[in-house]
């Protein structure tokens, strides 16, 4: 396979063609590498990449969008960077650090200073008006770079990336929405990849010829009047000419459109390639290709077709380290919950599929002296992976469960539109518990009684939630719940309101799928914004465009009182504090579940242990049932 082939990037040779791209992680503290970014990168060199690239590290004081910003024109970050330049090294895998100002996109929270841009335009979410940079602070930003560069190669790094893309100064200095200067910095392109250039000079004096440089574009904006291929191609060619080793590429910027960066689920894969096709016509380094690059095949589809000749791989090797070599790698879904999700809500990066993304510092508990005979009752997320954790620990596990299949209600979830990546989720983990030896039995309803005949020495309660109901619609046949339209027991039809507490993917998806039937959908929630939540999974703005394109109505701030058949609702707006009544044909509700936690009750206060995890404890989303399964796993 050409992925397995090396490649030489400047003075560096790589191993292969994978690259672990920079992003975010949130593990510093006190802007300072730590012993966790240490074991993070070291556990992607491990398991296969070709290159690693750290996140980004700050060139300026001024610069500090958010709290745990790594601070690399600090002296003091050189000791944290040896450490994780050592143990990528142990792997024989060579690391870079992106180097970056985020200009204009950040906030004065914290430096108290205000924000440096080319011109004064404010960006969309931060709202924060920046002061124009003069020459003499241009000047002071390129020694930045230069010193963090610096920096960097005293702390062991084989080279740097320069971030001219979604959150950077630089792009918004290439950007015509952005610069709106008439000084030698503004106008025409050639003015405006200036400071770049004179950057990319500045830098490759630090790191010296031994050192390798790259650069990351954004190849569109996907703004009107902003940065597009052709501008891209054109300063990826200048660039080129002025020696930096390798482009990386990517889409969208950090804001205004960041659904294009950190693609969800709807996105199709490889949506962004044909910017590094582009780009890699025109210029003869290394071009590295990205978008949502699921698995190895399509990582060498992108190399076969010619679209790049590295490719960047973040959140499938997040959601599996060993991306690259295994052989049937974890598939990452592209929930975004727990990585971009996380990290905006800032806290440090984890994964839905992954429970060990995030703490790869931290030492597993010692390997039990005896195997158990485990029970592990419930087949869905929590109840396989507590299985297949406790099985690699040494165990001998039962695994049952009362449908015909596995999967819980991940496999429900994923009949919905745009949401058939959930799957990958369920077959991922019965892979995992086969692999480890579990005894997968389904059809089998658990109570007391089974349990005492299986004689087990510890019982996990995986149980799961059963809908809920609320009071004013017990009575009303056709007052339904989301499952029970995306599993197929009911099919709504005429008008349809789906009345939304939850504020993420139950609502919209359902919506969308009885929309596609032909019906009259409308989505109404108590809360400011339907489908709050999925502005931190990155799909808000997409669902959005699609409900308007099927016709779906939108209503906030309503709250349902009461309901007669028919059905007729009596409906509070919050706003006014007005009620009226309303008739639809069906309703159908996404409403917080209830736990399932009869056998609880029944096997409480014995002998036995008995651990209750996942939504049978409390019902909550997809990254708390794995990782409570792996940490019961871990802990028996």
């Amino acid at each position: 396979m050409i992925v397995h082939s090396p490649l030489d990037v400047g003075p560096l040779r790589l191993p292969n063609r994978i690259v672990f791209a920079a992003h975010l992680t949130n593990a510093a503290t006190d802007g300072l590498p730590t012993d966790q970014h240490a074991a993070y990168y070291a556990a992607r060199a491990a398991g296969g990449a070709g290159l690693v690239i750290t996140e980004e590290h700050s060139v300026h004081p001024a610069d500090r969008p958010y709290e745990k910003l790594i601070r690399g024109f600090d002296p003091a970050a050189v000791p944290g960077y040896r450490r994780i330049t050592e143990a990528v090294h142990a792997h024989g895998v060579p690391v870079l650090a992106q180097l970056n100002h985020n200009g204009g996109q950040s906030s004065g929270l914290y430096s108290r200073r205000a924000l440096w841009a080319p011109s004064p335009v404010p960006d969309p979410l931060f709202r924060e008006v920046p002061k124009a940079v003069t020459t003499a602070e241009i000047r002071e930003v390129v020694a930045g770079y230069a010193a963090t560069a610096a920096h960097c190669v005293a702390g062991g790094f084989d080279g740097v990336e320069l971030q001219c893309s979604q959150a950077s100064l630089l792009r918004q200095f290439l950007s015509p929405l952005t610069n709106h200067r008439t000084d030698r910095y503004g106008g025409s392109l050639a003015n405006r990849v200036r400071v770049v250039r004179e950057v990319l000079a500045a830098v490759r004096e630090a790191v010296g010829a031994a050192g390798a440089i790259g650069v990351r574009l954004c190849g569109d904006e996907g703004l009107a009047g902003g940065i597009g291929i052709a501008e891209a191609v054109e300063t990826a060619r200048i660039l080129a000419a002025d020696g930096v080793d390798y482009v990386n590429t990517t889409t969208g910027v950090a804001t205004a459109t960041l659904h294009l960066v950190e693609a969800p689920m709807p996105v199709q894969a490889g949506h962004a390639l044909h910017v590094a096709a582009a780009i890699r016509r025109a210029v003869a380094v290394p071009v590295v290709g990205i978008g949502r690059i699921t698995g190895l095949d399509a990582a060498e589809r992108a190399l076969a077709d010619g679209h790049c000749d590295l490719v960047g791989v973040v959140r499938g090797q997040i959601a599996d380290p060993d991306f690259t070599t295994a052989t049937r790698p974890r598939t990452c879904p592209a929930c975004n919950q727990e990585c971009a999700g996380r990290v905006g809500l800032n806290q440090r990066l984890g994964c839905a599929v992954n429970p060990v993304a995030g703490r790869e510092s931290l030492r597993l508990p010692l390997r039990p002296r005896r195997g158990r005979h485990v029970l592990v009752v419930g087949g869905g997320p929590a109840g396989m992976q507590a299985a297949a954790t406790a099985a690699e620990r040494g165990h001998r596990v039962v695994l049952c469960e009362r449908g015909p299949r596995t999967g819980g209600q991940v496999v429900v979830a994923a009949a919905a539109p745009a949401r058939a990546g959930l799957g990958v989720v369920a077959d991922d983990l019965l892979a995992a518990c086969r692999g480890a030896g579990v005894e997968v039995r389904t059809g089998v309803a658990v109570d007391a009684a089974y349990v005492q005949r299986e004689g087990p020495e510890a019982v996990v309660l995986a149980t799961g939630a059963l809908p809920g109901r609320p009071a004013w619609a017990r009575g009303l046949d056709r007052v339904v719940d989301v499952r029970d339209v995306l599993d197929g027991r009911v099919a709504p039809s005429g008008s349809v309101l789906v009345y939304d507490e939850t504020g993420f993917h139950p609502a919209t998806s359902v919506a969308e799928l009885l929309a596609a039937r032909g019906c009259a959908v409308e989505i109404a929630t108590p809360g400011l914004v339907v489908a709050q939540d999925l502005g931190l999974t990155l799909d808000l703005e997409l669902f959005h465009r699609r409900a308007y394109a099927a016709g779906i109505a939108t209503t906030t701030e309503r709250v349902v009182l009461d309901a007669a058949p028919g059905v007729t609702l009596t409906v509070l707006d919050h706003l006014v504090g007005a009620t009226t009544q309303v008739r639809y044909d069906w309703v159908v509700c996404a409403v917080p579940s209830e736990p399932e936690d009869e056998l609880w009750r029944a096997l409480r206060g014995g002998e036995l242990p008995v651990h209750r995890i996942g939504d049978c404890l409390a019902p909550r989303r997809l990254d708390a049932a794995v990782r409570e399964g792996h940490h019961v796993g871990e802990a028996l």
